[in-house]
């Protein structure tokens, strides 16, 4: 399959980072950011959270660039690394969570963003209650158009199983919504 241009400019900004460039990786950052960030939002439903991951993400990225062997792989490299921080933020939400119930004490559930939809808001808090696996995929393939191999590589998972999780997430999801959201 023939590289589009994007894939083509990120692959050299990613050999001229390698290099040493920052003016690079300041391009690379303005190139990525915002997709990384839509990412790490749709799997923590928390926009502080997001950004956290993103800059947590952008620091991995820092340190291991040189060591990356193939400048095409960064997307799916990027990718994973920003999942591994939101996945890390989910569990350690869930622990504090988990911990304050224990407590006796209320937890305060994220506002939604102003201005959404009652059907939008609907399909979010669907997606949130995904298990996080599920929630990954569904973001990496409706939120950033990546293919079944593609979310294969950047999970490190087979293709078949990430096959298996959109079909069980779909379900799931639909069955949430066309039930009212009660589990």
């Amino acid at each position: 399959m023939a590289k589009t241009p994007q894939q083509i400019a990120d692959e050299l900004l990613v050999l001229e980072c390698q290099e040493g460039s920052r003016a690079a990786f300041e391009r690379l950052v303005s190139r990525w950011q915002e997709r990384l960030w839509r990412h790490a939002f749709r799997m923590t439903g928390n926009d502080a959270a997001a950004w956290d991951a993103v800059q947590e993400t952008w620091m991995a990225v820092v340190r291991g660039l040189r060591g990356l062997q193939d400048a095409a792989a960064f997307p799916g490299w990027a990718y994973r690394i920003c999942t591994n921080r939101c996945v890390d933020w989910v569990r350690r939400e869930q622990q504090r969570r988990s911990a304050a119930e224990h407590l006796g004490q209320e937890t305060r559930p994220e506002a939604p963003p102003a201005g959404t939809s009652d059907d939008h808001d609907a399909v979010r808090q669907a997606v949130a209650r995904l298990p996080e696996d599920h929630r990954a995929i569904v973001s990496l393939h409706y939120g950033e158009g990546l293919g079944l191999a593609e979310i294969a590589q950047v999970l490190a998972i087979p293709e078949g199983t990430v096959k298996s999780r959109l079909f069980h997430a779909r379900e799931q999801l639909r069955e949430r919504l066309e039930g009212g959201g009660h589990e």
